[in-house]
């Protein structure tokens, strides 16, 4: 079994400390697809305390992504009990969560998982997405906010109930992670509009499941849990050998939102294991375009969206050449100081297949142009422009469903604190950057659902990053030739 590390699952679980300590913070937990961290924060968004437990994802068959939730809750107990085992004497009062989106896990009524879950990077269900589009079709599409893709729960739920029926026998509900994590650690059995709206299950207007996406799927409408709101109470968890109050939480993007203090007008570049270009909407309207969705943010049902390219392939793409190569990331970023070359072969990155923009999981990854005078540092960094021109991809994307997003557009996420990755960046999509300082903008964000406050507004770019005019030439036309193959490859 090929055992492989991935995207950026986002899992946030969040303690308040009384005001008799001194300080009003969360404790958060951090559920990543390869590890899980739980910091301490404060009202501020400042991180005072962390710990992380790493995981692995598994991918048994080619193009399966999966993962054992029991690992999710192994590890999360343990980060949890160091960072609270700091002596201080603080009780924990309160919890929140934010967590990957479009994965399911299917549990008992006891909530222990009857298979492993499906992550949202797996791409196995290839044909019941080709099967969801053809019989819902644009109209029902529409109100899910999302073309039919693998990696969602609907298609997912869908593979299963044709291949492996007598799990869903056995399952009592299908949750997404963040939820089962929560209701597993003794919380209610619940989620939220940000998370449901991307199932393809849930109406993405008025937040309420879609019985006509359901009925295909092949499961049971009672099988999904209630849509309550991010910060409604969601009874008491079990962590580190304590009793905490809960609320719902919200899914990684959506916590991110709050946690930046975005508001409509408003977006960002988001950069991990996977990139998310987003931008904030007033109305739940476009349908389906460029390849990109329609999520809801954290709050009540109905009262809040945005757009989004979401590319699978960013930093996983850049882990899996670096596996090949034997190489770290700061070589490939170190390849880039001599700058793109334009005899440089062109890697094409979907080792994961794709979302945002071309909507196909069957994609697979390449290397073009290599020859025998090809250097291994001129393949490092292919590897590195080759993910720059994915997250341009879903910036461009964005913009062509018609979502406004600000000028300069501002980069976040653990994948783009390299400054020479950054230009690239810059280069690759024609757009002025504002790098912000806050990877964990998803911890913050579930802090503040679980604290009842509000981030205050974003405030302005320190530090501008302006597109160097040669470069974007030379990597605009390179970008048509990955676009070109891409096609091409739909063809065959």
């Amino acid at each position: 079994m090929l055992r492989l590390p991935t995207t950026a699952i986002r899992l946030c679980i969040y303690a308040i400390l009384p005001r008799v300590t001194g300080v009003r913070a969360a404790l958060g937990v951090d559920l990543g697809t390869g590890s899980v961290k739980v910091a301490l924060v404060d009202e501020a968004g400042e991180t005072l305390r962390s710990a992380s437990r790493a995981y692995d994802l598994s991918s048994p068959h080619p193009g399966w992504a999966e993962a054992d939730p029991m690992e999710w809750l192994h590890a999360t107990t343990a980060a949890a009990g160091q960072v609270l085992d700091n002596g201080d004497g603080a009780a924990v009062v309160r919890v929140g969560f934010s967590g990957q989106m479009h994965g399911v896990v299917l549990c008992d009524e006891s909530l222990d998982p009857v298979r492993p879950a499906i992550t949202w990077a797996d791409s196995r269900a290839g044909n019941e997405a080709a099967d969801m589009q053809t019989v819902l079709g644009p109209e029902v599409l529409a109100r899910l906010g999302s073309p039919a893709v693998s990696g969602f729960a609907a298609t997912s739920l869908r593979w299963i109930r044709v291949r492996e029926p007598e799990a869903l026998v056995r399952a009592r509900y299908a949750l997404q992670p963040k939820d089962w994590l929560r209701a597993r650690l003794g919380g209610m059995v619940a989620t939220e509009p940000s998370d449901a709206s991307g199932t393809l299950l849930a109406n993405v207007d008025e937040g309420s499941w879609n019985d006509d996406a359901i009925t295909w799927s092949g499961v049971d409408r009672d099988v999904l849990p209630p849509i309550i709101g991010s910060s409604d109470a969601a009874g008491e968890i079990h962590l580190a050998g304590k009793t905490f109050e809960c609320v719902t939480g919200a899914s990684d993007t959506a916590a991110a939102i709050t946690g930046l203090g975005l508001s409509i007008g408003d977006g960002f570049t988001a950069v991990g294991s996977g990139s998310q270009t987003v931008s904030l909407v007033p109305r739940p309207t476009g349908g389906i375009s460029h390849g990109t969705h329609l999520f809801a943010t954290a709050g009540a049902p109905g009262s809040g969206w945005y757009r989004i390219g979401a590319v699978q392939n960013a930093g996983i793409a850049l882990r899996q050449a670096l596996t090949w190569l034997d190489a770290t990331a700061e070589q490939a970023n170190t390849a880039l100081d001599q700058g793109v070359h334009p005899s440089d072969p062109l890697f094409v990155p979907y080792v994961a297949g794709e979302r945002t923009p071309f909507v196909d999981p069957g994609l697979r990854g390449a290397w073009l142009g290599l020859g025998l005078d090809t250097s291994r540092e001129a393949m490092l960094r292919s590897v590195v422009e080759g993910v720059a021109h994915a997250v341009a991809l879903g910036i461009d994307a964005v913009l062509g469903a018609g979502a406004p997003l600000p000028d300069p557009l501002p980069l976040i996420g653990g994948g783009s604190v390299d400054a020479r990755f950054r230009q690239l960046i810059a280069d690759a999509s024609g757009r002025r950057l504002a790098p912000r300082d806050q990877p964990d903008a998803a911890v913050v964000g579930a802090a503040f659902l679980a604290l009842g406050v509000t981030a205050p507004p974003a405030s302005g770019a320190d530090d501008v990053i302006e597109p160097q005019n040669s470069a974007h030439e030379l990597l605009t036309a390179r970008q048509q030739r990955l676009v070109e193959y891409v096609q091409q490859s739909h063809e065959q």
